[in-house]
C-alpha cells in the first residue's frame, strides 16, 4: 500500500509537471526528459502509461498551438499584403499598372510561380491584360506563340477560363495538362493584329479565329497547377485572375479565398480606372464644352461690337462706300452692295473670275428665303430687302469660310446697307424740291443766272465743272410716282439732280459715257416699273452752260427713237451714227468720221496706203471690185485683199446695210474736208492793181 501509495505520488508529481511544461510551453524535448525521469525512479506501468499518454495530449496541444501561431502569422502577412495592395491601389496608376501590382502580390502572398489577369471586352470576348512570371516575355506584352501574354484572346470553351467567366465561381485544377475535366477546346488563341485593345477587340478577331489549343499555351509556359478567381463588378464577370505554378500543387481553401480577396481589389482597380476615364472624358468634354461656349461669347461679342460700329456709322452720315469698307473688316472678306438690277453700288475688296450666273440665282435664292445663301466656293450672297421692297444684295468672298456667327453679322450689314439706303432715299426725297428747281433752271432756255447757280450746286453737292451726261427718261405707261421716288434716290446716291419735265424724268449724272449711263438707268427703272421705259442720253458736259444744250440733244434723240420704232430701248446720242450727229447741236463730224473709218485712215497715214481710196472706188463702181481695180489701174486680187484689210479693220460687219450707209457717208464728209482745207491753204491768184499802165 505504501508502495503503491508511494507510486501514485510520484504518478502524480509527474503529471503535474506535464502541465506546468505545458503552461510554460515547454519544447518537446523536455517532455522526453520528463518520460525519461518518470522510467528511472521506477514508476508503475500503470501510472507510466498515464504519464505518456497526458504527454502525447500535451504535444498535440503544443503542435496546435504552434499550428495556431503560423496560421496567425500566415493571416497577419495576408493581411499585410492585402493592406499595401488596397493602399497601392488608392495611387494614380493606369489600369495596367494596377493590375500588375495584384499580379506581383498574388504571386507574393501564395507563393505562385505566374500571375495573370484577363479582362472582358464589350462583344464577350476576354483578353490577357498583364502579367507577372511568364518566361515568353508576356509580362512586356512582346509574347512568343504560345506563350501567354497581354493582347491574347482568352477561350470561353470548356476551360479554366471559359468556366470561370460562365459560372463566376473559383475554379483549379493540380495538373491542368492532365486533368481530365478540360478537353482541346482553345483556352488561348492568337494575339489580336497590331497591339489591341484588349477591351476593345478588333471585330475581326472573335470566337471564330484560329484558336491554339490551351495545352500548348500552357506547356509554353511549364505551368501544371492552376488557379483562376473572377473578377466582379456588382452581378457581371469583367474578368479573372490566373496563378499558376510550374508544378504539380493542390490549393487550400484559405488561399483560394486570398486570391479571390486580390481579384476582389483587382475588380475595384479596373472599376477605378473606368471611373478616371469617365471622369476625364466628362472633364475634357466640359473643358471643350466651355472652350466652346467661350469662342462662341467672343464671336457673338466680336459681332456686336461690329454691328455696333457699323450702325453707329450708319446714323452718323457715313456713306455706302464707307459702311462697305466697315463691314469688310468685321467680315475679314471682301463685300460689294448690288442694286436690284446686279449694277455695283459700292465695293471693297477683289472678286476675281466672279460667276455672274451662280450669284444671280444665289440672288433670286436669297431674296426668296430671306437669309444669306452659297453662291459658289467662298462667295455668298445676302438680300437687302425693307419689308417686302427688293433694295439690292450683298456679295461677300471670304476665302477662310463664314461661321454662323459670321452669317448672323452678314445678315445684320445687309440690315444695316438697307437702312441707309433708305436713309438715303428719305433725304433724297427731303432734298428733291430744291434739287428739282436746280436743276430746272440749269436746263432753262436762257439759265438763269449762272454763277448763282453754281453756289447751289455747290451747297447740294455737286461739282458741274466735272464732267456730266444728261438722261432723259420716258415711262411708257403706268403711273410715274414710283419713277420720281426711285429717280430721286439714284440721283442722290450717284451725287446727280433730277427734276421732271414734260412726264419724262430727267437726270444729270456725273460721267462721261452717256451711252453707259442710259443703258445703266433703264436696266433698273424697267424692271422696277414693269413696263417699259424709252431712255436717251446726251453728253459729255463740264460746265453749268452746257446743260441745256445737252437736254435739247437728249430730248431730240428720245424723238427720233420714237419716230425709228425704238420706243422701250436706251440710247445715246452717239449710238444714232449719223443721225445722232444731225441731232447733236455741235454736229460732231470729226467724231463721226472717227468712229466710221478712223482705224482706215490712221492704217492709210502710217503705211501710205490707199485703203480710202480703194473704198470709194470700190462704192463708186457699185460693190465690184474688178470694176473698181479698172478704175484704180490695178490687179483685182489687189483689190480684194485691201478690201479684206479694211474688213479687219472695220470690223465683219462693214459691209452691212447700216454700216454701210455710215461708212460712204464718212468718206465723203472726210473728201469735203480734204477740199476744204486745201482751199483754205492754196495761195490767192495774183490780180493786177487798178489803173492805167505805163
Amino acid at each position: 500500500m505504501d508502495t503503491h501509495g508511494a507510486d501514485g505520488g510520484a504518478g502524480a508529481d509527474a503529471l503535474l509537471a506535464v502541465l506546468e511544461l505545458l503552461a510554460g510551453q515547454g519544447s518537446p524535448g523536455e517532455f522526453e526528459a520528463l518520460l525519461d525521469e518518470a522510467r528511472l525512479a521506477g514508476l508503475d506501468e500503470a501510472g507510466l502509461g498515464r504519464l505518456e499518454r497526458a504527454v502525447d495530449l500535451a504535444g498535440a496541444l503544443h503542435a496546435e498551438r504552434a499550428a495556431d501561431r503560423a496560421r496567425s502569422a500566415r493571416s497577419d502577412a495576408s493581411l499585410a499584403v492585402l493592406t499595401d495592395t488596397a493602399r497601392d491601389l488608392t495611387l494614380s496608376y493606369d489600369l495596367d499598372g494596377l493590375l500588375r501590382i495584384v499580379a506581383r502580390r498574388a504571386r507574393l502572398l501564395l507563393g505562385m510561380d505566374m500571375a495573370y489577369v484577363t479582362l472582358r471586352g464589350p462583344r464577350g470576348t476576354s483578353y490577357i491584360r498583364v502579367t507577372e512570371g511568364s518566361r515568353t516575355g508576356g509580362d512586356t506584352g512582346a509574347t512568343t506563340r504560345p506563350g501567354l501574354g497581354a493582347g491574347l484572346r482568352v477561350g470561353t470553351g470548356n476551360c479554366i477560363g471559359g468556366l470561370v467567366q460562365r459560372t463566376g465561381e473559383p475554379v483549379w485544377t493540380p495538373d491542368y495538362p492532365a486533368d481530365p475535366r478540360f478537353t482541346a477546346d482553345p483556352d488561348f488563341t492568337d494575339p489580336a493584329p497590331a497591339g489591341p485593345d484588349p477591351t476593345d477587340p478588333d471585330p475581326e478577331v472573335g470566337p471564330e479565329a484560329a484558336p491554339d489549343p490551351g495545352t500548348e499555351a500552357v506547356r509554353a509556359e511549364g505551368l501544371r497547377a492552376v488557379l483562376g478567381v473572377p473578377l466582379r463588378s456588382g452581378d457581371s464577370v469583367i474578368g479573372a485572375l490566373f496563378g499558376a505554378d510550374r508544378r504539380v500543387r493542390s490549393y487550400t481553401p484559405q488561399e483560394i479565398a486570398l486570391l479571390g480577396a486580390l481579384a476582389d481589389l483587382a475588380a475595384l482597380a479596373v472599376e477605378k480606372a473606368g471611373l478616371l476615364d469617365r471622369t476625364r472624358a466628362e472633364l475634357l468634354e466640359l473643358e471643350q464644352d466651355s472652350a466652346r461656349v467661350r469662342t462662341s461669347l467672343a464671336r457673338m461679342r466680336h459681332v456686336s461690337e461690329a454691328h455696333g460700329r457699323i450702325m453707329n456709322l450708319v446714323l452718323a452720315g457715313g456713306d455706302l462706300p464707307h459702311v462697305v469698307m466697315a463691314a469688310g473688316d468685321a467680315l475679314d472678306a471682301a463685300v460689294m452692295v448690288r442694286d436690284p438690277g446686279g449694277r455695283r453700288l459700292a465695293g471693297g475688296g477683289d472678286f476675281p473670275g466672279l460667276d455672274e450666273e451662280a450669284v444671280a440665282k444665289a440672288s433670286l435664292d436669297a431674296h426668296a428665303g430671306r437669309r444669306p445663301v452659297l453662291a459658289a466656293d467662298s462667295v455668298w450672297v445676302a438680300p437687302v430687302i425693307a419689308g417686302s421692297e427688293d433694295l439690292g444684295g450683298l456679295v461677300v468672298r471670304a476665302e477662310g469660310g463664314l461661321t454662323d456667327e459670321d452669317g448672323r453679322l452678314l445678315e445684320l450689314v445687309a440690315q444695316s446697307v438697307a437702312l441707309l439706303l433708305l436713309m438715303q432715299r428719305s433725304t433724297a426725297v427731303a432734298e428733291g424740291p430744291v434739287r428739282d428747281e436746280l436743276l430746272d433752271d440749269l436746263i432753262a432756255d436762257p439759265p438763269h443766272a449762272p454763277q448763282q447757280i453754281a453756289r447751289r450746286a455747290r451747297r447740294l453737292g455737286v461739282d458741274l465743272r466735272r464732267p456730266h451726261v444728261l438722261v432723259v427718261a420716258r415711262p411708257e405707261g403706268g403711273e410715274q410716282g414710283r419713277a420720281v421716288v426711285w429717280a430721286s434716290s439714284y440721283a442722290y446716291r450717284l451725287s446727280g439732280l433730277k427734276t421732271v419735265q414734260g412726264g419724262c424724268i430727267v437726270l444729270l449724272l456725273p460721267g462721261v459715257d452717256a451711252s453707259a449711263a442710259a443703258a445703266a438707268v433703264s436696266q433698273e427703272l424697267t424692271p422696277l416699273l414693269g413696263h417699259p421705259v424709252s431712255v436717251a442720253a446726251a453728253g459729255p458736259g463740264a460746265s453749268p452752260d452746257a446743260v441745256g444744250p445737252l437736254y435739247a440733244e437728249a430730248l431730240r434723240c428720245l424723238d427720233a427713237m420714237s419716230a425709228l420704232g425704238g420706243t422701250g430701248s436706251a440710247a445715246g446720242v452717239a449710238d444714232l451714227g449719223f443721225l445722232g450727229m444731225l441731232l447733236s447741236d455741235d454736229h460732231d463730224v470729226d467724231g463721226f468720221v472717227e468712229n466710221a473709218i478712223g482705224p482706215v485712215l490712221d492704217y492709210d497715214a502710217e503705211r501710205l496706203t490707199d485703203l480710202t481710196r480703194t473704198l470709194e472706188a470700190y462704192f463708186a463702181s457699185g460693190g465690184s471690185p474688178t470694176n473698181a481695180a479698172e478704175a484704180l489701174h490695178v490687179h483685182p486680187n489687189t483689190v480684194s485683199r485691201r478690201l479684206e484689210r479694211i474688213g479687219e479693220l472695220l470690223g465683219p460687219e462693214w459691209q452691212k446695210p447700216g454700216q454701210v450707209l455710215e461708212v460712204q457717208l464718212a468718206l465723203r464728209l472726210q473728201r469735203t474736208r480734204e477740199v476744204l482745207a486745201r482751199r483754205r491753204t492754196a495761195p490767192a491768184p495774183f490780180r493786177h492793181p487798178a489803173g492805167p499802165v505805163d
